[in-house]
Formats: structure tokens, C-alpha cells, sequence
């Protein structure tokens, strides 16, 4: 049987592209190598947090899965960075990984033209640079459309401790060890990365007393809008604990640093910059005197707990020794011994903005295959993945988020314009303007893009399409209500810390006081509105004008945007353009000149000699 796609790979990207296709009426095919590891949680069992937790609720604008499940399976919910301004601010949840991993194997299973094949996918089918299919370990060549590429670190992977190096993916299993020979072959550039995790320790045997308790939020939170008028019950959320390295710790790891995989000289693949090792925080930060550890669990029906912040590549004897320094775990029980872990990636400047790749037309790849780390990251490449081979298929222009309308489209630029050195990690810096891509306005920015490519239920955009209309009534009403200088009005500003008003004001001025909160206008609204339209407005408001600036900027660099570039432009043929450039350019091929000014080498002089040549170009069409 042919498919219209097939997705390699049941991770967090496998589940996202898998859905969007099957949802977009595309037959397809999931192969993956254990069903029981369909979106598993080998590291941190948690979705969200800062950056990541706002990419979650794109993913959900569009219509992918993730916060559904998300909902589903949390633990306990924890709004971050409350105390610091809007743009910062991020949901993040601590995931029952049982749960997640049956509740979207759920959601698969029922998902129609969707089916779900366990094998080991051993290369790529391609005919005169075009993609047919996939010849699996077992013997089968199966045939599709499109192929969707989402291994994870399952490429070659090799489980490091000490100097012991065992060709094995994160539960042992048999890894994929051709695949990544099958894409060398066909022109893509092989990158070695590595990532880690933390030691597992059985939950009766720590002394929790020793550690400061870290509940869940007094607050409901939900990461899918579908969810907001949904509950569930605050105080049966699972505490996490917070507990620190001793000098004990330190002393070990640096008389040990030799045994370590990274320091002993056996580790190949480049680690993640942003999520380091025990002992490499310790040989970096040597003015520490101590780390965070965080003791988080990872499910109701496991007494597994995931020590956070203390993944090591040391060997298992001197793991013993460091995890008994740390308070409340001097008689643990270790269930399973922290590891690195070395994967195959795909260089990602061979990817276009669309996720297909520049190599091979119709094969497309999403996650860690591209450099990324994370669960958030894959998830999101593997809805646009998904979304933009439907699009393919049907004959449309792929979508593109730009970088002003979401951290996807900061992400999938950065991969694509500036490549991948060290696994890449979603950080809220990366992102220029993200005073706009807030955690509380992702539908406002991404629904419409949802319905568009048929992946938002009618009865979600409808409920959006409310929410709209009550922001738009908001507005409003706060610009039509005025208040006036009377003693009662002035003596509700004083109970708020606020001075008097001796003129009329609006609300919509008033709320502009960095001490007056929507919530203490509320009273004077004629109408009721839901708090999520109440917080998105009165941020837009309060930031009005730090927002205007950014947009002003946006629209300076629409100019750019807005300029396409031809794929099959040779840039060696511009004159005076420097050699860098030259170079970067026709490697990178990118697909207008905003994308050009954003690769590392390529100035605003190289940009304008680009552009007076595209003009060349156009004029002679003419």
C-alpha cells in the first residue's frame, strides 16, 4: 500500500506530524521501533516553562496536541516569572509521564487515516532527488508521497558513563544504525550531538523533610484554550523539592572529573550549552559554592523521582558516591544511574524555512533530527512539518511564522539562517520582539493560521472568535467609561495607592498607572469578561508603547521580508559582493532578504547589492 506520508519516529515531533497530516485528510503512516516509547519523556517529565511554555500554546492556536495532553496528564501547574513583566512570563506543568505517553497513544490509536506500524527504519527511498518512500530493517519498502524524518537521538546513539560507550538508545533499546548512513549518502552533512539526564532514585527512600517544599500554583492554569473552562482539584497536586550540591559533592566530582565520559576524552557529539552536566556546572561555575537540584516526580504510579539539575556522564560508582551528598538522599535507593547520550543530527542549513529539506524534495525532517533539545522544540517542528507537507500535497504555499508572530518562527529561522553548533534550546532572549509573543496572546496571533490549514475545530474558533469580540468590547468600554473628579471616585484611587483625579478620565487612561490593575476597574464595566480577555488588554495597554516600538521595527524589516529571493540565484554572480557573504549566501540559499540579513556575516551593504541586483533581474523579465 501507498501512503501520502510517512513519519519516522513516535517522539514529540513524530505525534505533532503524524496528527496534523492525518487531520489534514492525508493517509499516513507512523513506523516507529516500540510503540511503549511513543511520546516518551527520556529526560524531564514536564512540558513548559520559560519560552517553551508559550511555544505549547502556539502549538495549541494551531491545532496541534501537546497542550491537550498536557492537560491531561499534569501533575502540578506553575505560572513562572510572575513577579517580572508580561514577556517573560511562562506556564509550566510536571507531567505523569504514564499518562502522556497513553494518553496521546490514545489520541493516535482513535485518529483517523492514521495507522501505526512498530519497525526500524533503515533508509530513505529516493528517485532522481525526490523522496518515494522507506526500505525498513524487516525488508519492506513502503512507499509514500512524502516522508516526515523525526528520530530523535535514536541515530547511531551510544549511552555514555564513564568510558563505557554501549550502542543503545534511552531504555536500552536497539538504536537506528543505518538511517543516518542512508542520509550521508544521500548529501546531507552528519552532526554529532550529545544530551544527558539525571539519576532516577525510588521516592520512600528519600528524606524529603531536608529539602523546601515546591507546591503547585493556588491558581488553575491550563495550557489548552479548549480547556479554560474546565478545573481540577489545587491541593491533590504533587509537591516537587528543592535541594542543593554540598561542598561533599563538588570535592568527588572534581577528584573524579578523569572517569567522566565528557573529561575523560571518550564523548564525540557537542553537549547542550544551556542544560550542562553536574561536573561541567561545577568546573565552569568554580566560584559556586553550590547547584540547584530539584527532586520532581514522575508519576502517580511510579515511585520514580527525577533529580533535576544532576545529570552526569560519570561512571556508576562515583554516581553513588556524589548522589549520597546531597541532602535527604544519604540512604537512596537508585533506580536508574544518570547517562549522556551521543545522536546523529542533520546539518539544519540543508533545511528550508518550510522544513523540507534543500537535498531531497518531499522529505521533510522535525526534532532533535535538526539540532534542537527539548520536547517543546520537537513538537513544534513536527505540527509545522506536518502542516507544510499537507500544504505541499494539496499544491499551496507552505506557512511560514515569521519571527514577530511566534517563538515557532523564531526557532525554525534560527535553525534554518544561523545552524546548530550545540543543541539548541528555546530561550525567551532569542526572541527580538517578544513584548508580541506572550503567553497569553497566542491565539490572537496563531488561531486564524489554525482554521486556515483546516486543524482548528469549529467549535474552538468559535470560542476564539468570542473571545475577540469581548477583547474588542473591552476596549471599548475602557475608552467610553469616564470618571469623574467626585470624593467617592477619588477615594477608591487612594484605597488603590493611586492620586486623585481632579479632571474626568477615561479607564482607558487610567489604567495606564502602574498601580491600577484591571481588576480594579472591573466594578464600573457594564458587562462580565473572561479573565484572559481582561489580562491580554490591560497588558496591551501598559505596554502600549514599548509594543508600538517593536512594531515599528517589525515594519522596518517587512521591507526585507517582504523582498523573495529566486531559489536558483548564484550569488557568485554579484559583483563587489564580499567573499563571506558570497559564501554564506549560496549555502545558505535563503528565501528573501529579511532571511539574508539575519545570517551571521552578511552586512546592510551586502543586503543593498543583493537587492540592486534582484532588481536587475526583474527589469529584464519585464
Amino acid at each position: 500500500m501507498k501512503y501520502d506520508v510517512i513519519v519516522i519516529g513516535g517522539g514529540h515531533a513524530g505525534c505533532e506530524a503524524a496528527l496534523a497530516c492525518a487531520r489534514m485528510n492525508n493517509q499516513v503512516l507512523l513506523v516507529t521501533s516500540n510503540i511503549d516509547n511513543i511520546a516518551d519523556m527520556p529526560c524531564n517529565p514536564s512540558i513548559g516553562g520559560p519560552a517553551k511554555g508559550i511555544v505549547v500554546k502556539e502549538i495549541d492556536a494551531l491545532g496541534g496536541e501537546m497542550a491537550k495532553n498536557i492537560d491531561k496528564s499534569q501533575l502540578q501547574m506553575k505560572m513562572l516569572n510572575t513577579k517580572k513583566g508580561p514577556a517573560v512570563r511562562s506556564l509550566r506543568a510536571q507531567a505523569d509521564k504514564k499518562i502522556y505517553h497513553k494518553e496521546m497513544l490514545n489520541t493516535l490509536v482513535n485518529q483517523k487515516n492514521l495507522e501505526i506500524k512498530e519497525d526500524m527504519v533503515g533508509s530513505i527511498l529516493v528517485e532522481n532527488k525526490k523522496v518515494k518512500g522507506i526500505s525498513t530493517e524487516s525488508g519492506n519498502k513502503i512507499y509514500a508521497d512524502i516522508v516526515i524524518v523525526t528520530t530523535g537521538t535514536y541515530m547511531k546513539a551510544s549511552i555514555l558513563r564513564g568510558m563505557n560507550k554501549t550502542p543503545e538508545g534511552p531504555h536500552g533499546e536497539k538504536p537506528s544504525l543505518t538511517l543516518s548512513d542512508s542520509l550521508k549518502e544521500l548529501g546531507f552533512n552528519i552532526k554529532r550531538l550529545k544530551t544527558g539526564t539525571p539519576p532516577r532514585i525510588a521516592r520512600d527512600s528519600i528524606d524529603f523533610s531536608k529539602g523546601e517544599r515546591q507546591p503547585g500554583d493556588n491558581e488553575i492554569w491550563h495550557f489548552s484554550y479548549s480547556n479554560y473552562d474546565k478545573t481540577y482539584d489545587i491541593d491533590k497536586q504533587l509537591p516537587c523539592y528543592l535541594i542543593y550540591t554540598t561542598k561533599e559533592t563538588h570535592d568527588i566530582i572534581n577528584q573524579n572529573l578523569d572517569k567522566s565520559s565528557m573529561y575523560g576524552g571518550i564523548v564525540e557529539g557537542v553537549g547542550p550549552r544551556y542544560c550542562p552536566s553536574i561536573e561541567d556546572k561545577i568546573v565552569r561555575f568554580k566560584d559556586k559554592e553550590s547547584h540547584q537540584i530539584f527532586l520532581e516526580p514522575e508519576s502517580k504510579y511510579t515511585d520514580d523521582i527525577y533529580v533535576q539539575g544532576f545529570s552526569s556522564s560519570m561512571p556508576i560508582d562515583v554516581q553513588d558516591k556524589m548522589i549520597r551528598t546531597l541532602p535527604g538522599l544519604e540512604n537512596c535507593i537508585v533506580k536508574k544511574y544518570a547517562y549522556a547520550i551521543e545522536y546523529d543530527a542533520v546539518d539544519s542549513l540543508q533545511i528550508k524555512p518550510s522544513l523540507e529539506t534543500k537535498i531531497i524534495e518531499n522529505l521533510y525532517t522535525a526534532g532533535q533530527i535538526n539540532g534542537t533539545s527539548g520536547y517543546e522544540e520537537a513538537a513544534c517542528q513536527g505540527l509545522m512539518a506536518g502542516i507544510n507537507a499537507s500544504l505541499k500535497l494539496q499544491s499551496k504555499e507552505p506557512l511560514i511564522l515569521k519571527r514577530d508572530e511566534a517563538y515557532i518562527g523564531v526557532l525554525i529561522d534560527d535553525l534554518v539562517t544561523k545552524g546548530v553548533i550545540d543543541p539548541y534550546r528555546l530561550l525567551t532572549s532569542r526572541a527580538e520582539y517578544r513584548l508580541l509573543l506572550r503567553d497569553d496572546n497566542a491565539d490572537f496571533r496563531l488561531r486564524e493560521y489554525g482554521k486556515k490549514v483546516s486543524l482548528v475545530t469549529e467549535e474552538d474558533y468559535k470560542s476564539y472568535k468570542e473571545k475577540e469580540r469581548e477583547k474588542y468590547n473591552l476596549i471599548e468600554e475602557l475608552k467610553n467609561i469616564k470618571l469623574v473628579p467626585n470624593e467617592e471616585n477619588n477615594t477608591y484611587l487612594e484605597s488603590l495607592n493611586s492620586a486623585k483625579i481632579y479632571d474626568g478620565i477615561r479607564l482607558y487612561d487610567l489604567l495606564k498607572r502602574p498601580e491600577i490593575k484591571i481588576e480594579d476597574l472591573t466594578k464600573f464595566f457594564k458587562k462580565k469578561y473572561q479573565k484572559i480577555v481582561l489580562q491580554v488588554v490591560e497588558t496591551d495597554i501598559k505596554y502600549a508603547g514599548y509594543i508600538n516600538k517593536e512594531q515599528k521595527e517589525i515594519d522596518k524589516m517587512n521591507i526585507y521580508e517582504n523582498i523573495k529571493i529566486p531559489e536558483n540565484i548564484n550569488y557568485s554572480d554579484i559583483s563587489n559582493l564580499s567573499l563571506e557573504a558570497r559564501e554564506k549566501l549560496n549555502n545558505i540559499n535563503p528565501v528573501n532578504l529579511g532571511q539574508a540579513l539575519r545570517i551571521s556575516g552578511v552586512n546592510l551593504n551586502d543586503i543593498m547589492k543583493v537587492q540592486i541586483y534582484l532588481k536587475g533581474i526583474n527589469n529584464e523579465r519585464r
